[in-house]
């Protein structure tokens, strides 16, 4: 019998036909105290299948959820396509541009769509998660491009986080007179992790004094080499205000993914990716989707996530009125009764019945999931679920206050490697820990920790929600310790501290004899007198001490 990872015995005890409680009393008497509605692990399940007589299979969610599909005569992992690979045509490539803020990443994409997509943007950012398609001119035919516009590496991160596999190609843009950055590293580590090949676009060479040299110099401690320098990377230098350059950009987009032999099939049912979705006023629930494989048509039933329809209406990225959709292209529909998350998997099905059953299957799962109450993720669990075969490994995210501390705790952390144990550090950057490192976390199965410095509320808040662990230090040797502990099999996690609050400081006063007064106003939980409090600045510790004074 295959179970769900994490499902509860009132499950088990639907697959098979018995009583929950008689379940529930089974378990006592083997010394396990569980409830009917409890998430149970698989050692307890094993416990149960011996002394009942079954073979328990844990699957993961996503497993169950692609054997319900395929119930429905729907092949989200493609099997069926390897069977027939003469049913499998080119597609044109699927791109992300990524890059650090302010370096051209919008300018670039403008430039190459010729659209007026700054216009619709505050602050230089890219304010939504948007596709666009282009056609090249190569070796003499007509060739497309798609573009996922995205506002930045966290959206890429985030939509893998939900199991998408969208981009083919990732493209970095990196400032000819401003170098690699943190964001820029953070892009290149996000593309790593996802394993995508990445093209350097090296922008604004038209400034005067810019060096593009050193853009390839300092990617190479990032393990990005440049073709030249013997590597697998195309450095291609543009401009995307003088539009310099930009049909090298787009050739070596395309060079890339004859390399890649990128193939979908055309034929029969459609599926694909969710890249964005809205309510609008007038039209209802509008939906982004790039179709990944075979053709989808007005009038099809689509199933995305939790949500389902009718397609009554589909626009291209231009807002013209299309009837058909191939892979690889990005369109606009409307129909479906509710908006899905990003990243959420597109079905085609034949029947609205079959449609309704998929979307109150995965509603009642996602209900279940959010009602369990999972224990934030430990070293141990990360440890328990990671390796395969005897080899275990460890993925840490190290953010701290300064560079050198980041540094020094990289080189500490990787000195415990052994035979037996791996320790990756996946990414290491200075600030405060935000939504795009815990993103970062979720879908490399890593632990995060903080070195002088926390997390902001909403990355707080994600972490909880994927049960994400967080770990705050100070003292570099405390963190060796734990680890050095954990590869023992002794540690146990300890919580020697206890929240109480958080104050924001509204304006400083300057008293003589008294030095300065810090005014402020509570803005969650309670400030006590005498009580171990943290200024911060950006999320990055800049003092640790004592309330003395209170009024």
């Amino acid at each position: 019998i295959r179970m769900r990872r994490g499902a509860s015995l009132a499950d088990f005890a639907d697959k098979i036909g018995a009583d929950p409680a008689a379940l529930v009393a089974a378990l006592f008497h083997l010394g396990e105290m569980v409830t009917a509605t409890q998430s149970v692990d698989a050692d307890t399940f094993e416990i149960l299948g011996v002394q009942l007589g079954y073979n328990i299979e844990i699957v993961s969610p996503e497993d169950e959820d692609r054997e319900l599909l395929q119930d429905f005569d729907i092949d989200l992992a493609g099997e069926l396509d390897d069977l027939d690979p003469e049913s499998l045509v080119a597609r044109p490539p699927v791109v992300t541009v990524m890059g650090h803020v302010d370096h051209g990443k919008t300018s670039l994409l403008d430039a190459i769509r010729k659209s007026e997509v700054m216009k619709g943007e505050a602050g230089g950012i890219t304010q939504h998660i948007g596709a666009y398609q282009i056609h090249h001119d190569h070796d003499g035919t007509n060739r497309a491009i798609t573009f996922i516009d995205t506002p930045g590496h966290e959206a890429f991160t985030a939509m893998r986080a939900r199991g998408a596999k969208v981009t083919d190609i990732a493209v970095l843009v990196v400032a000819a007179d401003d170098g690699v950055k943190e964001q820029t590293i953070e892009a290149i580590n996000h593309a790593k992790v996802a394993n995508v090949p990445v093209i350097v676009a090296v922008n604004k060479i038209d400034k005067p004094g810019c060096d593009p040299s050193r853009v390839k110099n300092e990617l190479l401690s990032h393990s990005i080499i440049a073709e030249e320098l013997g590597g697998e990377s195309m450095f291609v230098e543009v401009s995307a205000k003088q539009k310099i350059n930009l049909d090298k950009l787009e050739e070596a987009i395309l060079l890339q993914a004859e390399m890649l032999d990128l193939k979908s099939r055309y034929q029969g049912k459609s599926s694909g990716v969710v890249i964005e979705s809205r309510v609008d006023n007038n039209k209802g629930v509008v939906v982004t989707v790039l179709v990944q494989k075979g053709t989808l048509d007005v009038g099809d039933i689509v199933v995305a996530g939790t949500a389902f329809g009718r397609v009554r209406k589909m626009t291209d990225d231009k807002g013209k009125n299309i009837k058909t959709a191939t892979p690889s292209m990005p369109v606009e529909l409307l129909g479906l009764d509710s908006a899905p998350s990003s990243g959420d998997n597109f079905v085609e099905v034949n029947e609205e019945k079959d449609a309704r059953e998929i979307s109150s299957y995965r509603f009642r799962k996602l209900k279940e999931e959010k009602s369990m109450k999972n224990s934030a993720r430990s070293f141990a669990d990360v440890f328990k679920e990671s390796g395969k075969g005897s080899l275990k490994y460890l993925n840490v995210l190290i953010k701290g206050d300064a560079h050198g501390s980041v540094e020094a705790l990289h080189g500490s952390i990787l000195k415990l490697n052994n035979e037996e144990v791996a320790i990756k550090v996946i990414h290491g950057a200075t600030g405060g820990i935000t939504q795009s490192d815990v993103n970062l976390a979720v879908v490399s199965n890593a632990i995060i920790i903080g070195f002088n410095v926390r997390a902001n509320n909403d990355a707080k808040e994600l972490a909880e929600n994927k049960s994400i662990d967080i770990r705050y230090y100070s003292i570099i040797y405390n963190v060796v310790d734990d680890i050095k502990m954990l590869l023992s099999g002794m540690l146990n996690p300890t919580k020697n501290e206890q929240y109480l609050g958080k104050a924001e400081i509204r304006q400083i006063f300057k008293i003589s004899g008294s030095g300065k007064i810090a005014g402020g106003s509570v803005i969650d939980g309670i400030v006590k007198k005498n009580g171990r409090v943290r200024l911060l600045r950006d999320n990055v510790i800049v003092h640790d001490g004592t309330l003395k004074t209170l009024k």
